[in-house]
């Protein structure tokens, strides 16, 4: 679960979302929808613990995230980023293992109990297939995939992801936030991550937190079209919105 209790996010002095009141239960996806600059990745730093909010509070299932330890906070959020990790030679498996490092101590080696939970995350995702390939051979979804299953490694109740759709084809997008979906119902996982893929946030996401406007809007993608928000900010993008079927269509 992550609760915003009137956070205000921003750097140094300077506010860039204010007063932020919302909730994603346990076993929900969110997506995170907004304009470049809009503060979409400063919601997920601070969340993250990577930067700390100029007010309010982050709740992590029922615990302030100021209130917790690194070691705490390394056992209840991970992240996976947009950036390409740089790997040389180290394999899929390899990689998937460092997820388990807030629990293999100062060494980091993976005990029985490691190496099963590494084997459940590679087979969550779907790349049994990748276990021995080497990451700078990895396709961009493939990479994507794996960095996913370091996450589930990591075996934290909240995972965010920040533009995880990037740089991927059609198939391997829809693919991915299928995937993400799925992980959240039936591992009961809170997922929160940020796009720029609006038609398929819209019609595979459990809620919408639209940012526009300098406030941070929440809903199902059924309720902001109701009340217009959806509406407002597609057309601010120049983007025709069907209501009936969530479809979209650029303005020529």
């Amino acid at each position: 679960m992550i609760e915003l209790r009137h956070l205000t996010v921003g750097y140094g002095e300077k506010a860039v979302l204010t007063d932020i009141c919302h909730r994603i239960e346990d076993g929900q996806m969110v997506c995170l929808l907004g304009a470049n600059g809009s503060g979409k990745s400063t919601i997920l730093r601070t969340v993250a613990g990577f930067q700390p909010p100029l007010s309010g509070d982050v709740i992590l299932q029922g615990r302030s995230l100021s209130s917790l330890s690194l070691s705490r906070r390394s056992r209840a959020v991970s992240v996976v980023l947009t950036e390409h990790v740089e790997v040389p030679y180290m394999h899929v498996e390899d990689l998937v293992g460092m997820g388990r490092s807030p629990y293999t101590g100062f060494f980091g080696t993976l005990r029985e109990e490691d190496r099963r939970v590494v084997n459940e995350a590679i087979d969550m995702v779907g790349i049994r297939h990748l276990a021995q390939r080497a990451v700078d051979t990895l396709s961009d979804g493939e990479r994507q995939k794996a960095m996913l299953a370091k996450a589930l490694a990591q075996q934290t109740p909240v995972i965010l992801l920040d533009e995880p759709t990037a740089f991927l084809d059609f198939h391997a997008k829809v693919s991915t936030l299928r995937l993400m979906l799925r992980l959240a119902h039936e591992t009961g996982k809170t997922i929160l991550l940020s796009t720029h893929d609006v038609e398929m946030a819209i019609q595979l996401s459990d809620l919408l937190w639209i940012v526009q406007d300098g406030a941070v809007r929440a809903g199902t993608t059924a309720s902001l079209s109701a009340d217009g928000t959806l509406r407002h900010f597609l057309q601010a993008e120049g983007i025709n919105y069907d209501e009936t079927d969530h479809t979209l269509r650029i303005e020529s």
